[in-house]
């Protein structure tokens, strides 16, 4: 086993991993900005090494001074978390390159899933279905144009490389789709360095559905319950929960042996996500696949009671699979939180500030918070406003919801404004409660409903 991992993240999955190694008796070494000299996880690690300014290309974004953190202080491996270098190939490859154990797939796999387009050509080659739109990158308007006249409009215009909700661009009319088709190259060139497109028709009503998968070296493939999140605001993932209440035992199968076949036929190791969307008639539709550990990871670790960070550790140490397919079987329901710094009031601006009060309301059956945060945290301007999240898990939705609605009332922070009580007003309304949401609820009928009573106002 690894005697020493470092955790090139910050935040709450930098806190979250040095715990799991401290528990799997591995030394946790810590990388941190100027920014983050005095957050909880470099006070949680064995050892913390100062690697740049705040900027995240000054530091989590910084290939050569992560990998120099690592050989400074004898790391066998680099668990990269999510976000910043964790979808990273050049990454993944340089640590292969310095006989660094990268804790997640082979570079080969994240270059070829990073890119939307190719993952879709392969995808489809495995018998995933997909998305109609092009097959491939899109160099021009004219054949842009082409495209969507066949598949029919709106449609979606989308940065090979993008994710996260960036590079992407609706068109819901022919005479739109030549501006938006240079928009979408030019945001895609300055977020990515990489102006690739291609073309996918928008499905409305949908439900986002995602599938996370495990793999070993031994070709052993374990799926774990699907993921419900569709409640989203600008393609950002709000509210998760597992298992989704439409979807059946059967169905639930049949993913699981779609997104199984898929990952064999990849040859693919350690964890990923396959995404899709499903229409009101449950067919399912693969968007794309996250090579890396999710922030949802956390209700799939509640509904199946499987810590999904030991097993990539374990994956990435050689190791066979902790557990089996039987063993990744629904028990209760899971739903999480995500709780943000940011103002829901304004435009949902980031708020950054010092927490100057904070009440957890923990010791409470099935109640979980994952955060990197501590009354006294500074919560910086330069990295992602979520801060903690919340996540209950017990027999079955209805008595999960009352509780979360339980501990979203009682929860305190002050010092920065949070969208605390926007959550609470998400799982507060009639939408929400029979389970029937799709990927526009929260901007049609929350954030719509506000809009029509303050015009009224």
């Amino acid at each position: 086993m690894f005697k020493k991992v470092l955790v090139a993240n910050r935040g709450e999955i930098a806190v979250q991993i040095i715990r799991a190694l401290h528990d799997m008796d591995i030394v946790a070494v810590a990388v941190y900005s100027s920014a983050d000299q005095d957050s909880l996880f470099v006070s949680l690690a064995d050892e913390a090494v100062k690697i740049g300014g705040p900027q995240p290309s000054e530091s989590y974004l910084n290939m050569a001074e992560i990998i120099s953190a690592a050989n400074l202080t004898g790391c066998e491996a680099i668990h990269p978390g999510y976000g910043f270098l964790s979808e990273n190939a050049e990454f993944a490859a340089l640590c292969e390159e310095c006989h660094i154990n990268f804790i997640g797939p082979d570079s080969d796999i994240i270059t070829l899933m990073g890119d939307k387009s190719n993952a879709r050509i392969a995808m489809k080659k495995a018998g995933v279905p997909v998305i109609p739109g092009s097959d491939g990158v899109v160099n021009d308007v004219a054949t842009a144009k082409q495209i969507a006249d066949e598949i029919g409009y709106p449609v979606l215009l989308k940065s090979a490389a993008g994710g996260g909700g960036k590079g992407i661009r609706e068109v819901d009319e022919p005479d739109e789709l030549e501006s938006a088709f240079l928009s979408t190259q030019q945001e895609a060139r300055i977020s990515y360095d990489d102006d690739d497109i291609y073309v996918e028709k928008l499905l409305t009503h949908t439900k986002h559905i995602e599938m996370q998968v495990i793999a070993d070296n031994f070709g052993d493939v374990v799926y774990l319950p699907e993921r419900d999140c569709s409640l989203q605001r600008n393609h950002q993932k709000v509210i998760e929960e597992s298992p989704c209440t439409l979807i059946s035992q059967e169905e639930r199968e049949m993913l699981g042996g779609i997104v199984t076949k898929a990952t064999k036929s990849l040859k693919y190791t350690n964890t990923g996500t396959f995404e899709f969307l499903m229409d009101q008639d449950h067919n399912f539709y693969f968007m794309e696949m996250n090579t890396r550990l999710q922030v949802e990871h956390t209700v799939t670790e509640e509904v199946t009671g499987l810590e999904l960070i030991k097993a990539m550790i374990l994956v990435a140490n050689g190791d066979r699979l902790p557990f089996a397919q039987a063993d990744a079987t629904v028990k209760g329901y899971a739903i999480e939180c995500r709780l943000n710094a940011e103002n829901p009031y304004q435009g949902f601006a980031p708020q950054p500030g010092k927490i100057d009060h904070l009440y957890l309301p923990v010791g409470t059956m099935g109640v979980r918070f994952d955060s990197g945060i501590i009354q006294g945290s500074f919560i910086s301007p330069f990295y992602d406003s979520m801060i903690a999240k919340v996540i209950v898990h017990l027999d079955n939705r209805e008595i999960a919801v009352k509780k979360m609605k339980r501990v979203l009332s009682e929860l305190e922070i002050g010092g920065v404004t949070t969208n605390q009580d926007f959550l609470a007003e998400i799982i507060h309304s009639d939408g929400f409660a029979g389970g029937k949401f799709d990927t526009n609820f929260i901007e049609d009928e929350i954030l719509g409903n506000r809009r029509v009573t303050n015009g009224a106002k």
